[in-house]
């Protein structure tokens, strides 16, 4: 008999093989990501040396992460129509337009966030 915790852990482990795997295609293969990873360090290298808060911490990231999912999500739902439908149509360039769209509102949402977040740094900066 198979033992159920065996066959559980073992899924876990492939599951998170995959998801490395996925991520790593992503960073080498996909120029908006690996752009948007640059971006999110550079923001990185920004809340160390503004000294930002836990909290502005917290939103940050959670920005960083929106985003590159939502590009993610973006490439996987442009891949699969290009592997569907690989020459132009009209529906799958709509469903591609929907797809990009929900990037327009993660930028637009973490770009607020970090407006909220940096300007009073940059407002102090620029002050003294």
């Amino acid at each position: 008999m198979k033992n159920i915790d065996d066959s559980f852990l073992k899924g876990r482990i492939k599951s998170l093989n995959y998801t490395i795997k996925g991520a790593y295609l992503l960073l080498k293969t996909e120029h908006s990501i690996i752009t948007q990873s640059l971006i999110g360090i550079i923001f990185i290298f920004l809340g160390f040396y503004f000294g930002i808060s836990k909290v502005e911490w917290m939103f940050q990231v959670l920005g960083i992460g929106l985003i590159l999912t939502a590009e993610s999500l973006n490439t996987a739902v442009e891949k699969l129509c290009d592997f569907i439908h690989p020459d132009y149509h009209k529906k799958i360039g709509f469903i591609k337009d929907i797809a990009s769209g929900a990037m327009t509102f993660a930028v637009t949402s973490v770009l607020i966030v970090l407006i909220i977040i940096y300007y009073p740094y940059l407002h102090e900066k620029l002050i003294s």
